[in-house]
């Protein structure tokens, strides 16, 4: 099964180390290893309309970088395989762009949007009480807030990253660099 089409928000990398270091932890303890990039997904799709992916560059360079703060812990799915994330709250200038986005997106659900961050992927239903325990014993209290950075379509299907808006260090600097 190939992974749909995101428009997705990524964090720094002291902080993407972070949430590493906290999936390392969960599966020293036994859980299923966590192999994704850790972001934030604004919508996704099969393959994502193009009107989305247009209106997106427009909005998020006005956004980026936008603060998330840690605000809960949620579980999403129905079936055998459950996802646990942590719940995010932005600013009011995010998530008005993050629905405008999601709207354009005719695989989504309308201006809905539900900020997260993927903690835990196609995880058993069963082990799911003991992977959100054992989260929050491995993460620290302190680790409540996160930045997007970078905007960008990300196409797995033919692994391109389209960056769409950039306010990370190492992007300035590369600008500032090639300026010269």
């Amino acid at each position: 099964m190939t992974s749909p089409d995101n428009i997705l928000l990524r964090l720094p990398p002291a902080e993407e180390q972070q949430v590493r270091e906290v999936f390392a932890r969960l599966a020293e303890r036994g859980f299923p290893p966590q192999q994704q990039t850790p972001h934030i997904t604004i919508t996704y799709s099969p393959i994502m309309a193009a009107d989305a992916v247009r209106r997106a560059a427009d909005l998020l360079p006005s956004v980026i970088p936008s603060p998330f703060r840690r605000v809960g812990t949620v579980v999403f799915g129905t079936k055998r395989k459950r996802t646990v994330a942590w719940l995010l709250e932005t600013t009011d200038a995010m998530e008005s762009a993050a629905r405008e986005i999601s709207a354009l997106n005719p695989e989504s659900r309308g201006r809905s949007w539900t900020p997260h961050l993927t903690m835990g992927l196609r995880l058993p239903r069963e082990i799911v009480p003991d992977y959100i325990r054992a989260l929050d014993e491995v993460t620290s209290p302190h680790f409540k807030q996160l930045t997007a950075v970078r905007a960008a379509h990300w196409m797995p299907r033919i692994q391109e990253l389209t960056v769409l808006a950039d306010a990370s260090s190492e992007h300035r600097r590369d600008h500032r660099e090639t300026d010269r």
